[in-house]
Formats: structure tokens, C-alpha cells, sequence
């Protein structure tokens, strides 16, 4: 029988089950001689061969699973944000689109996974792809980015290198993986040698989304705060310990940032997602609207998606350098 055909009973029982569930922390045994074992947030999973049925939660993990080579074992991938780069789009074209959206567990459960990858650990919830405990009660690993998992002493880029690394060697694709770490190092170091010659204390903010009118912002523990740092500004958020918290407009005003990113998710389609839109309501605001940045044009358009952790993470962190660089020469 295959696995496709036993999931549904199995599921089912799963939900019973779970006050028994193993918890995430709690110690493994050591893989068998051969297998391949890695942690990835909390969980410890273990593989006696290279997965060959990957289903990607997210666009994200989409990309970085086509940048490491395995599109042929993608099975599946669901919540699309906004354009696929164009070195991946015939690739991805080429995945079967489970959901346009946040994917749910009945058709995961149809494309008969043995490995789930997502960007974040909110994807696996009961009412969505179903949680992680449930999967593995089912046979089905999931591999969560490490940048979704801080530990408080690793850097987001640092984590995200440590994903690639690993599903390098979860699906046998070290040596690609490998060869990914190092070509991203080098745009890193390239940013911070030029993030130490720009003068101190200059202020950013990172606008990602706008919802009902209220701004998410870039805060201390995400992705931008560290690219802010790698490039020598400070975040004017970087006091809040949350990845894209909720603040007002007014707030954003009072902290006076010198540079305002915004991030561009027209593709996704909600109101307020295009950065034309999150312009418009800055240049409507009556206190944001009297920033020197936005009326000097100290403006930062950048992909909403490359913001978050993902393979082209260093395109952004590449753009806000040199973007960065025109910025400050201009004065």
C-alpha cells in the first residue's frame, strides 16, 4: 500500500495521539550507521537515503531547493508571494502548485511527501499543513530554516548557510551546497568592508508590509536587522525583539530614520503590498510625510521576498549596499 493510501487513517489517529507525541526536545537516538541526521528546529531527523518527494511550503524554500539543484524531486510547492527570479521561473513553472496560497494538510497528504520544507514554523500549524508532530506521526520529516529557529548567539545568515548545508547532505547535494555558501560569504564580506568606510549613525527603516494601514517593520531579531548591521547603518527599530512587529506611522516619524526601505510584494496581491502604495500612504501621513528621507528621495525599493531568508537573500543585501553607497555620496 502506498504511503498516499495510508494516510488518511493514520491521520486521523494522529490527532488522538498527540498528547503522547514525542516532545521536540526531547533526546534522540543516534542515527544508524549510513543515515544521514540533522536537527532542524527542534526536531532531530533522520534519513537512510536521499529524499526523493519534496514538498516546499513556501516560495522561498522553492527557490533555494532549485538553486541546490533538486527541482526534479520537488513534488509539490504553495504560497507564492510574488515573482519567481527569472533564473529559477522555467524550473519552478515546471512544480505542481498545491496552493496558491498557505497550503493545508489534505492535498500535502495527496502528494505523498518524504520531506516538507518551509521557512517557517507558523506553516505547520493544525488548521494549515498540519503540525510537525502529526507529519512525523505519519512518516513525513520537516525541515524548518534555521533563521525561523534564532538560538540567540548565531547570526540569520549564519542559520540560512547552515540550512543549505543541510539539505545539501539530507538530499546528496553537499558539494552544491557547499559551493552556495561560499559564493554568498564573499557578497558578505564585500558589504561589510564597505558597511565599515560609511559614516556612523545612519538610520534605517524597513517597511515589509502594510496591513489595515498599520506598518510591519523590520525589528531585532530578523533577517534586515543583520543586514543592516553587515552594512554599517543602524536599524531604528532594533529595540523591539520581534522579526517584523506592528508599529504606527506615528512611531516611525519620531525615530527619524536617514534611509526608508520598502518592500515590493505587488505580486501577492493584498492591499497596501506594492512599495508604491506604502509610498503613498507615507507621503499622505502628516508626520512621515515631513521626513528628510522621503523628501530627499532616500527611498529603498527592494523584492518584499528577498527580505526574508532564502537563497536570494544577498541580492537584497547587494542592492541596500550599493543603494547605500549612491545614498551617502549624494549627501
Amino acid at each position: 500500500m502506498s504511503r498516499s493510501a495510508r494516510l488518511v487513517p493514520v491521520f486521523a489517529a494522529v490527532v488522538l495521539a498527540a498528547a503522547c507525541a514525542t516532545p521536540e526536545n526531547a533526546p534522540n537516538a543516534v542515527a544508524p550507521s549510513g543515515s544521514v541526521a540533522i536537527e532542524s528546529c527542534g526536531k532531530r531527523l533522520t534519513f537512510d537515503g536521499a529524499p526523493q518527494r519534496v514538498v516546499a511550503l513556501d516560495q522561498s524554500s522553492t527557490e533555494t531547493l532549485l538553486a541546490l539543484g533538486v527541482g526534479d524531486r520537488v513534488v509539490g510547492t504553495a504560497n507564492l508571494k510574488t515573482k519567481v527570479s527569472p533564473q529559477y521561473a522555467e524550473a519552478y513553472a515546471k512544480i505542481p502548485v498545491l496552493s496558491p496560497k498557505v497550503l493545508t494538510a489534505e492535498p500535502l497528504r495527496a502528494a505523498n511527501p518524504d520531506l516538507v520544507v518551509a521557512s517557517f514554523k507558523e506553516l505547520f500549524t493544525a488548521d494549515r499543513a498540519g503540525t510537525r508532530d502529526e507529519l512525523e506521526q505519519l512518516g513525513v520529516p520537516t525541515f524548518v530554516s534555521a533563521v525561523n529557529c534564532p538560538d540567540g548567539r548565531t547570526e540569520p545568515f549564519e542559520r540560512m548557510f547552515r540550512d543549505f548545508e543541510d539539505l545539501g547532505e539530507v538530499l546528496g547535494v553537499a558539494d552544491r551546497a557547499g559551493q552556495m555558501v561560499s559564493e554568498q560569504r564573499a557578497i558578505l564580506d564585500e558589504v561589510r568592508a564597505a558597511g565599515e568606510k560609511r559614516p556612523d549613525g545612519l538610520k534605517v527603516v524597513w517597511v515589509y508590509s502594510v496591513f489595515n494601514g498599520i506598518p510591519y517593520v523590520a525589528g531585532k531579531s530578523g533577517m534586515a536587522s543583520h543586514m543592516s548591521e553587515l552594512a554599517g547603518v543602524v536599524n531604528v527599530f532594533d529595540d523591539v525583539d520581534q522579526e517584523w512587529p506592528e508599529v504606527s506611522w506615528d512611531e516611525v516619524a519620531k525615530r527619524e530614520p536617514d534611509v526608508i526601505v520598502v518592500g515590493d510584494l505587488s505580486e501577492r496581491g493584498n492591499p497596501g503590498d506594492s512599495a508604491a502604495e506604502k509610498l503613498a500612504m507615507m507621503r499622505e501621513h502628516p508626520a512621515v510625510s515631513q521626513l528628510a528621507a522621503l523628501r530627499d528621495g532616500k527611498v529603498i525599493e527592494l523584492a518584499g521576498i528577498e527580505m526574508d531568508p532564502s537563497v536570494r537573500t544577498v541580492n537584497a543585501l547587494r542592492t541596500f549596499g550599493g543603494k547605500l553607497d549612491e545614498i551617502t555620496a549624494r549627501g
